[in-house]
């Protein structure tokens, strides 16, 4: 383990290949691979994991136009008459294949392909296509990365916040008396969670990845007990219940996509945390467990839904045996938990990533692994990620205010992924333009079309991630512009370094005992601090 202060730029990796095979760089061993799959369950998965605790209820009660209280926990839900059949199958199918559409064919399949020395995340894909394209034509690739990275980090405070406070909120379930107590209890695990981040990826991931497991077994296990409450929810397998929704209700398609988007949150934070886990763990992890616990879990609250329609108030919790409805908000409560930590691991890796393209100044960066290097923590942004989320916590006070603030800036963040992804598979992968279109078009317009239904909710509460992602677009932009003002200006009197070793060579000084090493950030000229020694 140890410190970086001074962040130089990651080798180049091969040209022609692009994230095209298995990295070995990255610090991953085969022969950790469980290891670090059983650790992405725990850190990766937790966001989008804990998704069926609200998003089927809150998608079905946007298409039959009901009301719901929160983000988590019990609502209060009155509808007149019973579900219409053909709206639960219509919006359960588009659930599960956006799962299989922006989680399994988006980012597992094609987007895990494209890392940097190991490294994922947004600033990666800015990289790759910076380097297909060459920095002089580079300039628009780094202002939509800073633009998606500004939103990542909108999605870095707000999922803590609004994670807590749901889990906090779902034990009044069971103990109403803690209801005016959920603010200060979500801001002590918050400061709690932070806290331990300093012991590292893998001491946490220890913890976190037996608990998910088990919190995804359970999932799956739940919704196969109830899908034989009515074998026609497996209709719902077929896009074409998705698709006919759409047709059938076309007012009502942009308040339904902006509930249908909060199954597939998440999905941004499983590429950014690639450098602490690798490709394969966390490839793997979703295709075997993960994906088929959401698939399953959905299809057997969507059975419970359709065989009584009073279970959506809360069919997540409608589907615990009877006498284990507490054990499930106890192990909901911590795997809700969880989920801030796919966000906050993913955020240290971004701010890595800035520092080393020069988008944000140097911080104290310490490795917490002595065999995977992308396991870090970084102290000054785990302080201020902590604060913001306090902040957030004790200004909106409930999940229902703050879930008006979600959804902007992760489909954002998602939407500017696309388009990088697509200049570095056509310019760098070297795919031709019409394959490259067949490919990347399609999951462009998923994006947007979430990230429009999500700007209904802009007067809100959306603007709190906009304006968070425009106040850091600012200031990457102005660090960015300030440190290519002084370099220009302190190039004008900077050595070339092949000149100083000419005249070294010609008058050569004197030579003390020992070693000096003196860092520079550009190796065409000689540091100043080696100047000031001659």
């Amino acid at each position: 383990m140890g410190h970086d202060q001074q962040n130089p730029a990651p080798a180049k990796p091969d040209g022609d290949r692009f994230g095209l095979e298995e990295p070995v760089s990255g610090g991953h061993s085969s022969h950790s691979y469980a290891a670090l799959a059983l650790g992405a369950l725990g850190v990766v998965f937790g966001d989008i994991g804990t998704s069926p605790l609200y998003a089927l209820r809150e998608t079905i009660l946007a298409a039959t136009g009901a009301a719901s209280g929160g983000h988590g926990g019990a609502v209060d839900v009155t509808l007149a008459g019973p579900l219409p059949r053909e709206v639960i199958l219509g919006v359960l199918s588009l659930i599960l294949w956006s799962l299989v559409s922006v989680v399994t064919l988006k980012y597992v399949v094609l987007l895990l392909r494209a890392d940097n020395n190991g490294e994922g995340g947004t600033l990666t894909l800015v990289a790759l296509a910076q380097r297909a394209l060459g920095r002089s034509r580079g300039g628009v690739v780094l202002f939509l990365g800073m633009a998606g990275a500004a939103l990542f980090y909108g999605d870095a405070v707000i999922t803590p916040a609004i994670s807590v406070l749901s889990a906090i909120e779902g034990i009044k379930l069971v103990t109403p008396v803690l209801d005016d107590y959920v603010v200060s209890i979500a801001s002590v695990i918050m400061i709690v969670l932070f806290l331990v981040q300093s012991r590292g990826t893998a001491k946490v991931a220890n913890f976190f990845g037996p608990v998910m497991t088990l919190w995804f077994l359970t999932l799956g296990g739940l919704g196969i007990y109830h899908i034989s409450d009515d074998l026609g929810v497996l209709a719902s397998i077929n896009p074409y219940y998705g698709l006919r929704f759409f047709v059938d209700h076309p007012g009502l398609s942009l308040a339904v996509l902006g509930t249908v988007c909060l199954a597939v949150t998440g999905a941004e934070a499983l590429y950014a945390d690639m450098g602490h886990f690798g490709r394969g763990p966390i490839r793997g992890a979703w295709l075997y467990l993960v994906f088929p616990a959401l698939w399953l879990n959905y299809l057997g609250q969507g059975a419970l839904i359709l065989s009584d329609s009073s279970a959506i108030e809360n069919p997540f919790f409608r589907l615990a045996p009877q006498g284990f409805t507490l054990p499930l908000v106890i192990m909901a409560t911590i795997a809700t938990i969880i989920a801030s930590q796919a966000v906050i691991t993913g955020a240290f890796s971004l701010t890595r990533q800035a520092i080393q393209l020069g988008l944000l100044p140097r911080l104290e960066i310490r490795h917490t692994s002595e065999h995977t290097s992308g396991q870090i923590f970084i102290p000054r942004m785990n302080t201020l990620l902590l604060l913001t989320v306090l902040l957030l916590i004790w200004t909106f006070r409930t999940s229902s205010n703050l879930s008006h603030a979600y959804g902007i800036s992760v489909f954002g963040a998602m939407a500017v992924d696309s388009l990088l992804a697509f200049i570095v598979i056509w310019r760098g992968w070297r795919w031709s333009l019409l394959a490259t279109s067949l490919v990347l078009v399609p999951f462009l317009l998923i994006d947007i079309a979430f990230f429009s239904a999500n700007l209904l909710k802009l007067f809100s509460g959306g603007y709190v991630p906009v304006l968070f992602a425009i106040a850091l677009t600012v200031l990457m932009w102005t660090w960015v512009r300030g440190t290519r003002i002084l370099f220009d200006k302190t190039r004008k009197t900077d050595v070339p370094l092949l000149e100083l070793v000419g005249m070294l060579t010609k008058s050569p000084p004197y030579r003390v005992k020992g070693m000096a090493v003196f860092l520079t950030s550009d190796p065409e000229t000689a540091p100043a601090s080696l100047l000031h020694n001659l």
